[in-house]
């Protein structure tokens, strides 16, 4: 297959850029079915954590499944799903450990 430049618009921050014939190359050898979404520049700010994914943590507060207390994780919890405090997370994970 022949490859030929493209451009293509980045989903970050709206700047035209080139997709070449080499890096599409790569990605074909590569088995990468999607082209890039973003230009150089936002993928490495957001390598660096810069990009918008690595800021938004989600902290919820919630009720510890095994004794109550209340508790806050770095997760939304799933309904259905137990959510343990730190301690009692812990004491499980050695329980089943051992």
């Amino acid at each position: 297959m022949e490859y030929h430049d493209k451009v293509l618009k980045c989903a970050e921050c709206g700047a035209e850029f080139v997709f070449t014939a080499g890096e599409q190359m790569f990605f074909a050898d590569k088995g990468f079915k999607n082209e890039p979404k973003r230009c150089k520049a936002c993928k490495a700010k957001r390598a660096e954590g810069g990009g918008h994914a690595a800021s938004a943590r989600t902290e919820t507060k919630t009720n510890c499944s095994q004794c109550g207390k209340e508790t806050t994780v770095p997760f939304r919890p799933t309904q259905g799903r137990p959510v343990y405090c730190r301690e009692c997370f812990q004491q499980r994970r050695a329980m089943g450990a051992a």
